[in-house]
Formats: C-alpha cells, structure tokens, sequence
C-alpha cells in the first residue's frame, strides 16, 4: 500500500500587539477586549449620571455608516443579491469536504514582525497558478452542492401564480422515445401537417421526452429543422402557440442565444400590446427560467404595467416586482406606484412574498421610502420564527440597502437567526454578517455563530463572500472564541482565490482592510496587493480604489516596522494624502462640534498655536485635535505657522545703551515675570481650582456638569492652572495628545463599542507616542447647548489629567 506524505505550508501572518508610549495607556490598552469591555460597560456603571447623554445614544436619527471600502460605497447593493438558502445540503457538504481542512490554531507559525522568507513570492506566484487549475476543475463541483434557493419559491404559495409563471418541475406524462423519433422523421421527410399550429404541438410532444434524452434531441436534424420552421413562421403563430413552444424551450434547455428565441423575443415585443398582462408576466418568466437577458421584452412589460396598472392584483405584482429584479432594472416611472401597492397588500402578502418583494427591490436597487422599509420591518420584527432563512435574509438584504436601523427586528434576529445559521448556506450567513456590519450592530450570538459555521464551508466561498465575511469582522472589531480557526481559514481561501483577485481586486482590498482593522497582516497577500501590477488593476476597476490601498499602505508602514514586501509608490501616496487633506479642510475640520472643541481649546490653552486642527493620520480619514503638554503639564506652543527662524528682522534704530544691555543681560529685577505674575495671581477660592486627582473618579455625567458651573473663565491668552506638579523625583518627558471629537458614526449602534477603523486609528496613535483623549459624543454633544463656563471646564478636566502625565514620566 502507498503512503502519501501531503506537506502543507500556511500563509505569513503579521499580528501586531498594541503598545503606547504612556505608562497608564499601557496598562489601559494592553487588552483589546478589556479595553472594549470597559467602554462598553461605562453606560451601566454611570447610568445615574448620564441619562440625557443615554436618550442620546439610543435615538440616533442620523446613524449612518461612516466608512466602508470602496468596493461597497458606491453600490450599496454591490454583491447583485444572488439567491442565497436556507438549508445546506448534506449529502453534498459531505462530498464536497475541502481537502485541506482549516487550520488548527496550534498550526498556526507564530504572531510576529517576521520578514518575509525569500522564496515567498514564488510561492504566491505558485499559488496563483495552482489556484487557478483547482478552480477551473471543481468549479461546477462547488456551484453544484452550494447550491443557491429558488427565488420562485414564493409562487408555490398561491394557485393564481400558474397562470403567470412556468414550473418546469411540474410533472407530465412522459412521451416514449419511439413517438419522439417518429415526429423527427416526419419532420426531416417535409411529410404531415406544417402548420404553425401542428408545429406548435410537436413542440409541446417533444418536450415530454424523458430528460435524458434533451441534450441528443438538441443536435438532432429533425429538431434543427423543426426550429428553422417555427422561427420562419413565427409571425402565424396564435399567441398560446407561441407561448407553448417558449414553454418547450423551457423544458428542452435551449441555449439562450438560438434563433428561434431571438425570432420569438421580436414577435412577443411586436405582439405585447394584444397580449393580456398574465401571459405577458408568464413570458417574462419563461425568458427567466432560460436565463436569457431581454431588455427590450422587459421595456415593453413594464410600460404595458404602468397603462395597466389598476389590474395589478396581489399575485401580479409580486410576479411584476419579481421579474424586475432578475431583469437588474428599475423603471423610475413605477417606483412611487410600488410603494403604494407595497402598503396596500403588506399585510396581506404571504411571508415568502415579503421576501420576494425585498429581494426585487434590491436586485434592481430600487430604493424606497424610510416609512414603507419601516413597515415592512415592522412586519417581519413581529412574524421572524415563522419566517424562512430565505426569505428573512432577503429582508435583511433590502434592509441593509435602505441603511434602515430598525432595532426591534435587529434584536429578533438575534435571537432566531444563531440557531439556523448552521443549516445556511454560505452566501446566506455572509449576507446576515454583512448586514449586521453595514449597519454598525453588533450581537455576539449572532457573530460567533456565524465564527463557528464558517471554517468546514470556506471553500464554498467566492473571493466577495471571503472578503465581506473579513469585512464584517473586522468593522465589528471583533475577534470569536475560535479565532484562529476563522481567521486561517479565510486567509487560505483569499490565497485559493488570487485568480479572481485580477478581476476583482477591491475584494482582496476589503478582505485585507478588514484583517488590519483587528491587527492581522498577511504579509504575502499584502505583498500582492501593493505591487505595481496590482495597483495598476485598480485604476480599471469600476470602484475608486486609491484610498483603500492608501489606508492598507500606511496601517502596514505603522504597525509592520518588519515588512520588507512592496509598498505604495511615495509619489502616490502624497497625492492621495494632499487630496484627503483637502477633503478635510472642506467637509471635517468645519463641523460644528470639532470647530467648537478647537475653539475653546485655543482659548484655553493661549491661541491658535497651542492647538492644531488636522488629520494626524490622514488615511484614517477622520480628524485630530493635536496639543502638547510640558514636563509640568503647561501646554507648549508648537503650530507655528509663522516660525521664528522664518521671520526677517526689521532695523527699527533702537540705540544700544548701557541700561538696555543690563536689562537684556540680567533681566529687569524689580518687574515679576508673566509666569510668577500668573503664579502668584488669586484664584477665587478652593471651588474655583480645577478638579484633582481624587476627585476625578466622582466627576461623570451630571455631577461632571455641576462641578463645571462653578470653574472661571481663563483671561484670553492665558490657560487654566495644571494640576498639582509631579513631585520632583518623577520628571516627565511631557506627552502629545491626539483630541478625538467623536460621533455616532465611530461606534456600534446604541452602544460604546468602538468599530474597528477608529479602533485601529487609535492603536496607531499610540504607537507613534501619542495619548488619545477622547470626547465622547455623548458626553460632548449635549454639552453644546450649556454655557461656555461649563465647556471651558470640561476641556480642562479631559486635558489636564494627571493619568496622562503620569503615564508619559
């Protein structure tokens, strides 16, 4: 018996472990989780005095998703909606049982800086090709047990769907195979009856042949020269013979592209206005099941609907809506009319129909109204158990398109969907981890369990289903219980899939943006990604790419100091940072909050340049309230737009006399100077200091707020006293601090969980020696509408903390 030795080699992994420059950053943020566990635990432990900020956080009128890759921000629905299942089928799953499986965690090579091993670009270029062969050859084997739901489904729910849909699955009495020769023969010997209709019945004969025998029936002479005559005569049809032969068309396979269907599709357009809607619909449906693109049958559909609009029953048009969205189309001039029939059936539609009816509007990206979107989510929110995993997520697709965060179906579906997760098929559990991720709502049951379904299916995965399951992730930042597993698994099938990475190259952009949002860096897809020929494919995808790689480029240069791959071109990215910048100056820098903040700041502190508005990062792409902090905790001037060594001096004929060197020289004796005037100057009392060490424990919320009623005003040009100095002993080096004004964009929805691009901003922030102090939205944003005392106050409260000082020593 042979033995076979199979050696398997697993790709490069970069994880990098957060550090910061501050001593009590180090011991805040050496935990990601406990970092997250904290943040996400501050609304209960200061629920007595936050409650205006809480009503805040959980109304969010204007959440929206901030940033996503660029391969999704154009088409919110970029992934086409292909039908997804509910079920994935055993039989097949147990056929189709990857080769190589995924990876253990104790496989794994180590979590490190390592650089690349010389021979790893061969080995990608290896893999590319390998790939590409293994593809090629088990593509069919995999389209075949993934297998993709019947989005006809619903038309088994109402017998008025037969008149307006073809079921091919319908069983007929089978035609013996000696009647099927017998009408070939007749029709190759030009003998019988030929007319349109005698032709028409062979047809219908013909398609009862038992299904074994279509694919010979199509090459044979007799059935050539059957279709030669019917498209010759097509014009003589009566339209139910005309319909009847499309229907054996159906049944037969023929290929979308053979003449007599080009010969029938002009017919039905010439014909379409003598023809009643129902056998219009019945048509469109037959051109669906033969998968053939029909544009200008559809125009004419769809313009009869609209003249006709008043005989739309409830059947018609969830048919009407269905044949819109497999046609990728949405006429404009029905789009109000569908919202009305949407609020007039909807409670009347089956479940199945509800999702037939979403899943039309998002194929066709038809966008509709907040108030119908509402309704139906309503609906589903209230009937989700009874509902299939089909049709559901369907629901979630248009869900996810309309940005609609309905949280009443949210949390439904946290606690349906976890169970049936491991009988979905693949594509069905990364739109249900997509969704959750585009609208910024994170449930850990529902994301673990789509963690651990996920490694025995990943070789059903497309590039855009791997590349939006890493997406989803690593926007939610978060890291499941099997981790390892999830994360090797995906990145093997990223390097399974590089073929399909040359066509589609903002796929591996998101799968890779996403691994770096939770600090995990393959460095040889990272290598691939930055290469000149790769950068080149971006510039002909339909997506605006440039920012993806720039983010990519400038994460891997910070976090990475060890990568030695290839690396965006300098003059790129100073283009791509110049252009940011600009955006910046016009849409971010202007925002009321972060204007305010800078503001105050500035007064506070003693002018412009003790404060500098700007993007430390720029391919964070969200700004910085930067100032720096002195040994004693003064602020230190550094925006110096106009710097001293620049200035040219100006010969103003002062003369040089003796008392004017003497004071140059020794100073003026009798005169105190601004800091020990400022030292020495009363301060109104013990309730106008500024908070101490002890006291910042009891200063949140409210309490926050009273204690900053009763602070002063510092004079202009003047900032407020630091806190008490640091004893002697204990020097400080001073610290540099990076202000966020942060949103509701920047966190999950209705919670204090951080997503993963601001997480990861931070986390380089402090690599590069920086102290992130945040203003929270809802501590900030309600401090808007109170008086600037208070204000002023709270900004000295956030900047001069002696943890940041004592951090930096």
């Amino acid at each position: 018996m042979a033995t076979v030795l199979i050696c398997r080699r697993f790709p490069r992994l970069s994880r990098v472990t957060t550090f910061s420059t501050a001593a009590k950053l180090k011991a805040g943020s050496g935990s990601g989780e406990s970092e997250r566990k904290k943040e996400e635990n501050a609304e209960t432990a200061n629920a007595g005095t936050e409650s205006a900020a809480t009503i805040q956080l959980l109304n969010p009128l204007d959440y929206r998703v901030s940033y996503n890759p660029s391969a999704y921000a154009k088409s919110r629905a970029g992934n086409g909606g292909r039908a997804l299942g509910d079920a994935f089928t055993g039989l097949g799953a147990a056929r189709l049982q990857p080769t190589l499986g995924a990876a253990s965690p104790k496989a794994l090579p180590p979590l490190g800086n390592g650089q690349p091993k010389p021979e790893s670009q061969p080995l990608l270029r290896h893999s590319v090709r390998a790939t590409q062969t293994g593809e090629e050859a088990g593509k069919g084997r995999t389209e075949t047990h993934d297998s993709k739901e019947d989005p006809r489904v619903f038309q088994k729910g109402r017998p008025e769907y037969r008149s307006l849909s073809f079921d091919k699955s319908e069983p007929v009495e089978t035609l013996p195979f000696e009647e099927g020769d017998a009408i070939l023969r007749s029709v190759v010997l030009r003998k019988g009856n030929r007319s349109p209709g005698a032709i028409a019945e062979h047809f219908r004969k013909l398609s009862r042949l038992p299904a074994e025998r279509h694919a010979t029936l199509l090459s044979e002479p007799g059935f050539n020269e059957l279709c030669r005559r019917a498209a010759r005569d097509v014009g003589l049809f009566g339209t139910s013979d005309l319909v009847d032969v499309l229907k054996a068309c159906v049944r037969l396979v023929v290929p979308p592209a053979h003449p007599l269907l080009n010969a029938c599709e002009k017919e039905f357009c010439r014909r379409a206005w003598d023809m009643n809607l129902d056998q219009l619909l019945l048509v469109a449906d037959c051109w669906r099941c033969l998968e053939r693109h029909v544009p200008s049958y559809l125009s004419v559909l769809f313009s009869y609907a609209n003249a006709h609009w008043k005989d739309l029953t409830l059947p018609r048009f969830v048919q009407l809506l269905y044949i819109i969205g497999e046609g990728r189309r949405s006429p404009a001039d029905l789009s109000q009319k569908v919202e009305s029939v949407i609020l007039k059936y909807l409670d009347s539609f089956t479940l199945e129909e509800v999702g037939a009816v979403c899943l039309g509007l998002f194929k066709s990206l038809s966008g509709i109204s907040d108030h119908v979107m509402r309704r139906i989510a309503d609906r589903v929110s209230l009937q989700m158990e009874d509902m299939s995993t089909y049709a559901l997520v369907n629901v979630l697709k248009m869900l996810r398109f309309a940005r609609m965060d309905h949280l009443p179906l949210l949390k439904e579906l946290g606690k349906v969907i976890p169970a049936r997760i491991p009988t979905t098929n693949i594509q069905g559990i990364m739109h249900i981890a997509l969704t959750c991720s585009s609208l910024h709502y994170f449930d850990e049951g529902v994301m673990a369990a789509v963690a651990m379904a996920l490694p025995p299916k990943v070789t059903y995965c497309r590039s855009k289903d791997a590349a939006k399951f890493l997406w989803s992730f690593g926007c939610l930042d978060y890291e499941p219980p099997n981790e390892e597993e999830f994360y090797s698994s995906l990145i093997e099938q990223m390097h399974r899939k590089l073929h399909e990475f040359e066509k589609f190259p903002e796929h591996l952009l998101t799968g890779l943006l996403g691994l770096a949002f939770v600090q995990r860096f393959p460095e040889e897809l990272i290598d691939y990604a930055l290469r000149d020929e790769f950068v080149r494919k971006t510039r002909d995808s339909k997506y605006e790419l440039k920012k993806d790689l720039f983010t990519l480029s400038e994460s891997v240069q910070i976090e990475c100091p060890s990568y030695r791959g290839s690396r965006l071109p300098p003059r790129l990215s100073q283009e791509l940072t110049e252009m940011i910048l600009n955006f910046a100056e016009q849409e971010i820098y202007v925002r009321p909050e972060i204007v305010e903040a800078a503001s105050l700041l500035e007064s506070m502190l003693g002018g412009p340049a003790y404060v500098k508005n700007h993007m430390i990062l720029p391919h964070t792409r969200s700004s910085d309230l930067e100032v720096h902090l002195a040994v004693d905790g003064r602020p230190i001037p550094f925006n110096l737009k106009n710097p001293v060594a620049d200035t040219k001096l100006e010969d103003v004929g002062i003369s040089l006399t003796d008392d004017l060197m003497t004071q140059l020289i020794k100073g003026r004796p009798n005169s105190p100077s601004p800091v020990e005037e400022e030292d020495e100057a009363p301060l109104g009392g013990e309730e106008a200091r500024a908070p101490r060490v002890g006291d910042r424990a009891a200063l949140s919320g409210d309490a926050l707020l009273a204690a900053a009623g009763s602070q002063v005003e510092p004079k202009p040009g003047r900032w407020r006293e630091a806190p008490p100095s640091l004893p002697p002993a204990r020097q400080p080096r001073g610290v540099k601090l990076a202000i966020q004004v942060s949103n509701r964009n920047h966190y999950c929805f209705c919670s204090k969980r951080l997503l993963g691009l601001h997480r990861l901003k931070r986390r380089q922030l402090r690599r590069l020696g920086y102290a992130v102090v945040e203003l929270p939205f809802w501590e900030w944003f309600p401090l808007l509408k109170r008086t600037r005392l208070e204000k002023l106050s709270y900004l000295h409260y956030k900047v001069f903390d002696p943890a940041l000082l004592n951090g930096a020593g």
